[in-house]
């Protein structure tokens, strides 16, 4: 599903270069759970952002369900992200101005679908997250374990074919993080959605099915 072949992200300012990624090169198939696993600063998150089609690398291709990211223009990076690519990060995101159950619909609407399906999904999936008591409330009104379960469902309320995780548990404590982790391979299982979760801790990245480790920029050659 997911084909990348040397990639590499070169950050320049001034006459100052920094090495994000060296040439990294791997394949996911549909389905997996998959954990970036590294020190702060080793290319993790720069790796995700590629494979969201949030960035460009500066060399390397990347082919996510056959289309070769690198020859899209930005409107067709967008269509990308907003069709095939769910994003769940370490700080939420949802918005403030909207209710969770507004902010969960958010993708389908922008997408163009109507608001009653859109309200439909939403629903159901805060459900299944077991948020559906907290529909009707504001972010600032929930807590941070709830926050991310509201992340969660939005990521995935437009049925994409993958799920991009930066530090999901990062701002939560051990028991609300244990709780993220679990609902995310449920959910793996459950719905088929092809799950890359970038992470520096050991327990979090023991609950995918497959770990890449990641230093300086590279993968380290010993990976499960």
């Amino acid at each position: 599903m997911l084909v990348a072949d040397d990639l590499q992200k070169t950050y320049v300012s001034g006459e100052t270069r920094v090495t994000a990624l060296a040439g990294v090169s791997f394949a996911i198939e549909a389905g997996d759970f998959v954990a970036l696993m590294g020190p702060s600063g080793c290319g993790k998150s720069t790796l995700l952002h590629l494979c969201g089609a949030m960035d460009r690398a500066s060399a390397g291709t990347i082919v996510l369900n056959g289309r070769d990211l690198a020859t899209l223009e930005d409107d067709g990076l967008t269509r990308v992200r907003r069709e095939q690519v769910g994003f769940v990060f370490q700080s939420f995101n949802l918005l403030p101005t909207l209710t969770i159950a507004d902010n969960i619909a958010l993708p389908c609407l922008l997408a163009g679908m109507k608001g009653a399906e859109a309200d439909a999904r939403a629903g159901a999936l805060a459900e299944r997250v077991g948020i559906s008591h907290r529909l009707s409330h504001f972010p600032q009104q929930v807590s941070g374990g709830e926050l991310q379960r509201a992340a969660i469902a939005r990521a995935l309320v437009h049925q994409p074919a993958l799920l991009v995780a930066d530090e999901p548990t990062g701002n939560l404590d051990s028991d609300n993080g244990g709780c993220v982790l679990a609902l995310l391979g449920e959910l793996n299982k459950e719905k088929g959605v092809t799950v890359l979760l970038a992470t520096h801790s050991p327990d979090v990245s023991a609950a995918a099915s497959r770990v890449l480790r990641m230093r300086d920029g590279k993968f380290e050659d010993r990976q499960t």
